[in-house]
């Protein structure tokens, strides 16, 4: 298992929900973090509470539906300094539900896009040739669950294409210590998921992040996040290697 004291961690969408819960947890494991959010403020409180953790957190803010600001982002981590080990792409939108499918909207198309792929796919692009050239590296996308669900494709269809993206290139990167994997964290009771949902949010720690914990160098997994609440870190790792199948033949 990944011991990550000490390291630096990214994590989108981190100003509540998943994110937050994300966030603690892998300070909690001794690692530093740099939170984003659409407003700093949004993650004031949650960068004083990781601070008497004992380790460091950084505030970010950008809106990932323009590409402009999430370049503006990147270049701010890269001032800092520091070393990103790290990435969760937490942050995510979900376009309005349509009982009429076929009037779902052409801007549920784009704006879904904008965020839950090609934002997520330009930080993968930007921290993956630094992870490579140094060796280590670990990045968690989140991905959905929803399927045969034509009511909301415009969300559907954006976090598989990210789940497209992450897997071909876990395909490169297989065999690495360098690691892509996908976390679906079930229907949590977010601000997103609606008071309708299955699970708490709580139900999805620790599997939202076990990603960057894994150790045995097998890319494009995907984590169903329910399936390891309530255990042990430790726990959580060994049955996910032992049990979670690679999606490329032979490995």
């Amino acid at each position: 298992m990944v011991n990550i004291k000490g390291k630096w961690a990214l994590i989108t969408g981190a100003s509540r929900g998943l994110g937050r819960l994300a966030a603690k947890y892998i300070a909690e494991q001794g690692c530093n973090v740099i939170v984003h959010s659409r407003k700093k403020e949004h993650c004031a409180k949650l960068a004083e509470e990781i601070r008497v953790m004992g380790v460091k957190a950084y505030l970010l803010e950008a809106e990932l539906s323009d590409p402009e600001q999430v370049e503006a982002m990147l270049k701010e981590i890269d001032e800092l300094g520091v070393n990103v080990e790290i990435v969760l792409n937490n942050a995510g939108i979900q376009k309005g539900w349509h009982e009429d499918y076929c009037q779902t909207s052409v801007s549920d198309y784009t704006e879904s896009f904008q965020v839950n792929t090609i934002a997520p796919a330009m930080i993968c692009y930007h921290f993956l040739p630094k992870m490579i050239k140094q060796g280590f590296g670990r990045i968690v996308n989140t991905s959905s669950g929803i399927h045969l669900d034509p009511n909301q494709a415009g969300y559907s269809a954006s976090k598989a294409a990210l789940d497209k993206i992450s897997v071909d290139m876990g395909y490169k990167l297989n065999g690495t210590d360098v690691m892509i994997t996908l976390t679906d964290p079930g229907w949590c009771r977010t601000d997103m998921g609606g008071q309708n949902a299955y699970f708490s949010p709580e139900t999805a720690i620790p599997g939202i992040t076990l990603g960057v914990f894994m150790d045995d160098r097998k890319s494009g997994r995907r984590v169903y996040a329910p399936d390891f609440t309530g255990m042990a870190l430790e726990e959580a790792v060994e049955k996910a290697e032992r049990e979670l199948k690679s999606p490329y033949s032979g490995s």
